[in-house]
């Protein structure tokens, strides 16, 4: 009877000592506990709406109708984002320090919670509910996703760097065999309970092979993949975080780490009784 205890002991002493460095390395929170902008921001801490993907002209905070809004307590912590209905307004926050872009040697992670049936809330085609975004789609992008044409639908995580590397011949991407992604064939998102979201990447912009990526769900970690040239032609002022492309369903406290997160801190994160709010009390 006492070992439980005293592994539970253990696991929050490991928590607590986990903490100082996670928030050290933390670059953007956003909560939407008070309002749709981040609660903390290395950056600019607006969030704003475009009428399109081009994200131009933007307007701050929600302007999209009743298609997205701030649903007060139904997060995971507190207010969510809520995304009604598929449509053609984006909103994001701006990439410029906020995602900790490095010309050199980049790496990251993000993590946010979502809560959906992708099987039944979705409507026909790709759904991609937050993306790292680049000023064109060929400059060097990465995403977690909903496939279009399998059921149930694989949730994915990819990095699609400069086009020329990571797919020179032009190949589609359902056909092509080699993939820089992680796909999850049967995840666990379900409508009454929310499901953790995290990934890491390392060695962007090296300018060798060695790019790698790794997605994790509810802290236990998916897979990864690997040896890849994940080169980004970024004009960092207008990179951006977007969310909700096509997206429908609850969207909660997204933080953004200027480093790759362990597995054992992702698993913290996981287990952070308040969210990320516990990172910076």
């Amino acid at each position: 009877m006492k070992l439980p205890s005293l592994l539970l002991s253990v696991l929050a002493a490991c928590a607590s000592a986990a903490e100082p460095s996670l928030k050290s390395t933390l670059l953007l929170h956003a909560s939407f506990d008070r309002g749709p902008h981040a609660d903390f921001a290395a950056g600019d801490a607006q969030l704003y709406t475009s009428p399109d993907r081009k994200r131009t002209p933007v307007q701050p905070g929600l302007h999209a109708g009743d298609a997205i809004e701030l649903a007060k307590g139904e997060g995971k912590f507190g207010a969510a984002l809520l995304f009604r209905r598929k449509t053609k307004e984006q909103v994001f926050f701006k990439g410029e320090r906020n995602l900790g872009f490095q010309a050199e040697n980049w790496s990251g992670s993000c993590s946010f919670w979502m809560r959906l049936d992708p099987d039944k809330d979705l409507e026909p085609g790709y759904c991609d509910p937050l993306q790292f975004m680049a000023q064109a789609w060929g400059e060097g992008n990465m995403f977690v996703e909903f496939s279009k044409d399998h059921a149930p639908r694989h949730f994915r995580y990819a990095i699609m760097a400069i086009t020329r590397l990571w797919n020179p011949t032009n190949a589609k991407w359902e056909e092509m065999e080699r993939r820089p992604m992680v796909a999850v064939e049967k995840p666990p998102f379900r409508r009454e309970r929310w499901t953790h979201v995290c990934f890491t990447f390392g060695n962007a912009n090296t300018g060798a092979k060695d790019g790698w990526g790794r997605l994790y769900l509810d802290g236990a970690k998916m897979g990864e993949f690997t040896g890849w040239e994940n080169g980004f032609n970024w004009q960092v002022d207008q990179s951006a975080l977007t969310l909700g492309l096509n997206y429908i369903g609850y969207l909660d406290d997204i933080a953004v780490f200027n480093r790759a997160l362990s597995d054992d801190e992702v698993k913290t994160v996981f287990a952070l009784k308040r969210g990320i709010a516990d990172l910076r009390p």
